[in-house]
């Protein structure tokens, strides 16, 4: 297959592993962002310590919407290394998710399905002064910082993080 092929036929299926250092201090999606068409698949893999891949949405424990309305939410549940998890994505749009249990150190992750639209694409307390989203839960201050831009995702189609440097 040539690389125009391959250009044009992207992988149906796109692996996202959810990482740890040896002590555990340091947790991440890897990669961080990334790029696919519609209709194609994003399987996350356990590598280390227990992790979940669980999408911004009221569904799931009155988080704040960051993925298109009509996409429906998802939430693996605690998956141990090796274990993995798959989701097909139809809805164009920006989909933010994280880690249940390490949300607050920051392991959070994009996916651009498409276009760059809805909730996902805007600033993140876009939600504040609406009655109806009251009761949501902002994203902490730690992962916002780690979400690569959308920008930056699509010009590099894949965004990974340096681990080590901080």
């Amino acid at each position: 297959m040539t690389r125009a092929d391959q250009a044009s036929h992207p992988s149906p299926v796109v692996e996202i592993y959810m990482k740890s250092d040896q002590l555990g201090s340091k947790v991440w999606f890897d990669p961080v962002g990334v790029y696919i068409e519609p209709g194609q698949t994003i399987r996350w893999i356990v590598s280390e310590n227990v992790h979940t891949t669980t999408a911004y949405h009221p569904r799931n424990s009155n988080h704040s919407l960051r993925i298109p309305p009509n996409a429906t939410p998802w939430d693996s549940g605690y998956l141990s290394p090796g274990e993995d998890f798959e989701l097909k994505f139809m809805i164009q749009g920006v989909y933010d998710y994280y880690c249940m249990p390490h949300e607050g150190a920051g392991m959070v992750g994009r996916i651009i399905v498409g276009k760059p639209t809805g909730p996902g694409a805007l600033p993140f307390d876009y939600y504040e002064g609406r009655s109806d989203t009251k009761n949501w839960r902002p994203v902490p201050p730690a992962a916002q910082k780690e979400f690569p831009t959308i920008e930056r995702i699509m010009r590099e189609k894949v965004v990974r993080i340096k681990v080590g440097d901080g």
